[in-house]
């Protein structure tokens, strides 16, 4: 087996903590014990270094802060290395190939190489080729990629100085770099005079004048897309350019990143968002592997097989299983209760309100809901989501009230923010127990919520210092944990990758039935907001003006409803039920709207994730 296999040994360097522990691992391991220097721990080192020539993958090596990954990996992966950042560290294998005048999508988890992909294909980071103690020159990197196009691709980086820009994926860290109000900084940036059409497309003239400090996630965002689109490169790189927009913001900003095609220049984008990397890009690479520890790259798929590999956790070509389980779409084709049973769920109703916020004004139509349902709210960014479930909630006091019954009820509510800012000092652990104490401790919560969120893993980790997708994990636990008659959920996708939005969507669903509650949910990620809904509140009219929020309609309705108000068409994978946007103008989508909208193709939800 040993001739098969190769090893990595990988130490997580704020797990490994020499000076609290024993060394148990230096004293458990049998080669040690041979006089052979497998694992070693000096006074001065700040973590443990393994040989990974000299482990033999026994596994004895337990370390109480489980810090120590022991992976085998198949031996024909050796050769592929591309990138290892040093000893007992993350290793990247292969990277994706991307072609001039075509969009590359690349879909994985969160830690598996894509940012380090990207810093490569940039030429921001020199590939050592898993040499990091004598790395190789240019010369024997391009003899390395030889025969293949990132030969073509590295020359013409080295040659021709190719400019790469990459629009980075923590968009709230903009406001520390960059000073100066939205339209000085794009006067600065704009070297193709786009300035006008691109303030239009992505909804930025009203920002024109405001400072980047104070800008909101979304419109963050849409300035960030900007800055990248306004300057003259070969190389646009996108990482996640979707988080906090609203679904219509998304395609308009799918159809920007397009508009950067040329014949000469390459597009790349990393998106967790399924439905939006399947209208963007024009090819895709996965990545598989283990996060934190090794990544793989696949070769180039069109984009319906791509996702659909991604999906099915299977490589045809490889003929590799990387996820044991598949994530497939099942139709329901008959609704999932019947009449008699919804007449057994807690009925509430809501009467007609209205509240005006400074120049803004929010008409909320009467309306009612169940326990045990999930209401997703479907509407663009500043339509008055959050305005309509703080009212629900107490916290604001609506303006008129119409109807006979004049009292709003009064709910509990438990809300998690979109925005998520953490300033509690210590770790994961001691922040459940000062929030959710008896739920963290109750084995059904334990075993509904926090397990399938990996919240067990972050338990010693201080917030502060967790990245985007462990703390929305973590906030969305705090949520679910504290008591409450109404759950509102905002945007629960933001930052964690598509194996995990399905994960929290299947977690919210579960929880919401068990428990007896009702959610209020925001979202803005197409394939988890038509998994979630029970049914469907359609917000309309001017964003930050006039808005109207519509009595929660069924799945089929109020889809459809909102799909007309976004002028795009919808089908169904033919092998995993999958919802697919169609491209704009493309043969499908010209004649679904011909058929009229009530015909859009959504007619076979709702669906669940098998």
């Amino acid at each position: 087996m040993s001739d098969r296999l190769t090893r990595i040994a990988i130490v997580t360097s704020d797990r490994c903590k020499p000076k609290k522990c024993r060394q148990e691992c230096k004293k458990s391991c049998p080669v040690v014990k041979t006089g052979k220097l497998c694992i070693e721990v000096t006074p001065a080192s700040k973590i443990a270094f393994i040989s990974e020539e000299l482990c033999i993958g026994c596994g004895i090596c337990k370390c109480p802060f489980e810090a120590i990954q022991i992976i085998n990996l198949p031996k024909d992966l050796d050769k592929d290395t591309t990138h290892r950042y040093g000893p007992n560290t993350f290793k990247l294998h292969r990277l994706p190939v991307p072609r001039p005048g075509q969009v590359l999508g690349l879909v994985g988890t969160n830690g598996i190489g894509k940012s380090t992909a990207l810093k490569v294909l940039a030429g921001k980071l020199k590939p050592n080729l898993g040499r990091f103690n004598n790395p190789p020159d240019w010369q024997e990197i391009l003899t390395y990629f030889r025969g293949s196009e990132l030969q073509n691709y590295f020359t013409r980086i080295l040659e021709d100085n190719l400019k790469a820009i990459i629009k980075p994926q923590y968009v709230d860290h903009i406001p520390r770099a960059v000073q100066g109000n939205v339209g000085q900084v794009l006067d600065q940036k704009d070297e193709r005079d786009k300035k006008a059409e691109l303030c239009c497309d992505l909804e930025l003239n009203q920002v024109i004048d405001r400072n980047v400090g104070d800008l909101s996630g979304g419109e963050l965002q849409r300035f960030a897309i900007a800055v990248v689109a306004i300057q003259n490169a070969e190389i646009y790189m996108f990482d996640e350019p979707s988080s906090y927009l609203d679904v219509k913001q998304r395609l308009k900003a799918a159809q920007v990143i397009r508009s950067l095609l040329r014949p000469n220049s390459y597009v790349i984008v990393v998106e967790h968002d399924l439905s939006v990397l399947d209208y963007l890009s024009d090819f895709i690479c996965c990545l598989y592997g283990k996060p934190g520890a090794y990544g793989v790259v696949t070769l180039p798929f069109s984009v319906r097989e791509g996702i659909n590999i991604f999906l099915s956790g299977f490589v045809p070509t490889e003929n590799l299983r990387f996820r044991d389980e598949s994530l497939t779409f099942k139709v329901a084709e008959t609704p999932q209760e019947n009449a008699e049973e919804i007449q057994t769920y807690a009925r509430y109703k809501y009467p007609t309100m209205s509240k005006t916020q400074g120049n803004f004004k929010l008409r909320v139509v009467e309306g009612e809901f169940t326990d045990s349902q999930i209401v997703v709210m479907l509407g663009e960014n500043g339509t008055g989501k959050t305005t309509f479930i703080r009212m629900l909630a107490g916290l604001l006091k609506p303006d008129t009230v119409e109807g006979s019954e004049a009292e709003i009820p009064e709910f509990n509510v438990s809300y998690k923010p979109q925005k998520i800012s953490p300033k509690f000092q210590f770790s994961v652990r001691q922040l459940l127990h000062s929030k959710i104490r008896d739920s963290y401790m109750h084995p059904q919560f334990v075993s509904d919520v926090m397990k399938p969120l990996l919240i067990e893993q972050l338990m010693d980790q201080e917030v502060v210092n967790l990245s985007g997708g462990e703390l929305q994990r973590v906030a969305l636990c705090l949520c679910l944990g504290k008591p409450a008659d109404i759950y509102l959920i905002d945007e629960p996708s933001a930052y964690l990758d598509s194996e995990q939005r399905i994960v929290a969507s299947k977690v919210i669903k579960r929880f919401i039935l068990h428990a007896k509650k009702t959610a209020f949910v925001v979202e803005h990620d197409f394939i988890m907001a038509s998994y979630l809904a029970d049914r469907v509140i359609v917000y309309e009219g001017q964003p930050s003006v006039d808005c109207t929020a519509n009595s929660p309609q069924s799945l089929l309705t109020g889809m459809n409803l909102f799909l007309s108000h976004l002028d795009i068409t919808f089908r169904r994978d033919p092998s995993n039920y999958r919802p697919r946007i169609n491209k704009l103008e493309s043969t499908k989508d010209r004649e679904q709207k011909a058929a009229g909208a009530s015909k859009l193709n959504w007619s076979r939800l709702p669906f669940y994730f098998a």
